[in-house]
């Protein structure tokens, strides 16, 4: 079965940034950015540490 993958890029101004695309392809999340490499990437490890357990919350206006 296809996975979804994190793709790791450097912005316009040299920020480093991910983005989780679900197995089609579409990009359903995007980071904030980061300084260094290594900072990115531990913004993955929290992303797939905490979203499995995370609680929904539902914003009304």
């Amino acid at each position: 079965m296809p996975k979804g993958k994190f793709e790791v890029y450097r912005d316009k101004g040299g920020e480093y940034r991910f983005r989780l695309k679900a197995s089609n392809g579409q990009v359903i999340a995007t980071s904030q950015g980061y300084k260094s490499r290594e900072s990115c990437m531990k913004g993955i490890d929290s992303v797939r540490n905490n979203a499995p357990n995370a609680e929904i919350i539902e914003l009304s206006e």
